[in-house]
């Protein structure tokens, strides 16, 4: 089916036996909500390729000038389809359109000349949009549906805090792992079968998670070098948008801190609220944005509160506080892209004693740089001893060259 603009829709009788392919950002995250989506009867499958193959299909289909974030999304479908994996005929691509100024409202668009420059033009593309961009007849999320994959997500969120809390200090090399594996398989056979999870049992699931990663043996006697991890979300986040950074990071004996999805989706949100003061955009969009902002904000203190209780992990600073951080160093109004919430964030681990950073940022994405590298000076200036280092990703950067630019950080790093 093709609507008036030629594009391929998704339909209704497509959901029965589709399979959606999903490009990997968040391994843990985007697993458990893919395992939700099972539940209301979409078929999706997380793409976990790696490797120069990716990078070398994105180049292929996309100007080595549009933005990594794409060239790489673009990429992993691509070789998916070419895999000879699956049935051309049976499958379907998402991606996400942000809707704003950032270029990745328009991924979408390039995904679709990319496929019709191969001759796959008869694959649907779903656009994932909040913004009423584009719809797709037989893909709808709904109140109930948002809801429990937020619920996914700060489960996974608090899997990936523990796992880079633990994974440095593990007695046993892959231990910290096995908690991963056994945290996401008990959490995905909880979300299973049509079930609808209720907020108290997502908190016993806090609990669980937080029992199991406890038990992993450390050896905390030896002093790691914590490394903050900030930057645009798909090189942030991404193994491979970041040549697996994290990993990196571990093999130089340092403890990785990234900030978690939670923050993200937040700072949207409250996006949607300052709208209206700054611009003059629709209040009833504003209020409605402020109750979703208090509701989220209070599962974040539920699950600070959980940490906490526990007392063995270190938790994250509520948002809230997080936002405020900013204020003296950029204005709410520069919400491209991360906007305010990359310093914030960069204040917030320094404020944490994680001084030492490292910027992520695809080459050539103008929001980013100034947002990120534009104000490092301002936060030195602020905090004289945060050790910052901002390291471009795109696919004619060496990866030597960028651990390099890490290793001259870390000699320096407390």
């Amino acid at each position: 089916m093709q609507n008036s603009n030629n594009r391929v829709a998704f339909t209704e009788d497509m959901k029965k036996d589709y399979t959606i392919l999903v490009p990997n950002m968040l391994p843990i995250q985007f697993g458990l909500a893919l395992q939700i989506m099972k539940n209301y009867g979409y078929n999706m499958e997380l793409l976990t390729t790696d490797g120069q193959a990716i990078v070398e299909t994105g180049l292929k289909n996309v100007h080595n000038d549009t933005c990594y974030p794409a060239l790489l999304s673009i990429g992993q479908l691509i070789h998916a389809i070419e895999s000879g994996k699956y049935d051309t005929h049976k499958i379907a691509l998402i991606m996400s359109q942000t809707g704003g100024g950032c270029r990745a409202s328009n991924y979408i668009h390039l995904l679709r000349k990319a496929l019709e420059k191969n001759g796959y033009d008869y694959i649907p593309v779903i656009s994932l949009n909040f913004s009423g961009l584009e719809d797709n007849p037989g893909f709808k999320l709904t109140p109930q549906m948002m809801v429990q994959i937020a619920y996914g997500l700060l489960i996974g969120d608090l899997i990936m805090m523990l796992h880079n809390q633990v994974r440095p200090y593990e007695k046993m090399k892959g231990a910290s792992q096995k908690a991963v594996d056994i945290c996401i398989r008990t959490v995905s056979e909880r979300f299973t079968g049509n079930r609808l999870i209720r907020y108290g049992e997502v908190k016993r699931l806090y609990q669980f998670v937080l029992e199991a990663f406890s038990k992993v043996p450390v050896d905390t006697s030896v002093k790691k070098k914590k490394v903050g991890i900030v930057g645009e979300i798909y090189v942030k986040f991404s193994p491979l948008g970041n040549n697996h950074l994290e990993d990196f990071l571990v093999s130089e004996g340092c403890e990785p801190v990234l900030p978690g999805l939670l923050d993200f989706c937040l700072y949207c949100i409250y996006n949607g609220i300052i709208d209206h003061k700054l611009y003059g955009r629709s209040m009833k969009t504003a209020l409605t944005n402020q109750g979703i902002y208090k509701l989220v904000l209070s599962k974040q203190k539920d699950l600070i509160a959980a940490i906490e209780k526990h007392g063995r992990f270190r938790p994250p600073q509520y948002f809230d506080h997080v936002r405020k951080l900013s204020q003296n160093i950029i204005g709410e109004g520069v919400k491209m892209g991360e906007g305010w919430l990359l310093p914030a964030e960069m204040v917030e681990l320094i404020t944490e004693g994680v001084k030492n950073i490292v910027c992520t940022q695809p080459f050539g994405c103008l929001p980013n740089h100034i947002a990120g590298k534009g104000m490092v000076r301002k936060i030195r200036e602020k905090y004289p001893d945060a050790n910052i280092v901002s390291v471009d990703y795109d696919p004619g950067a060496s990866k030597i060259n960028q651990e390099n630019r890490i290793k001259l950080m870390l000699s320096t790093a407390e």
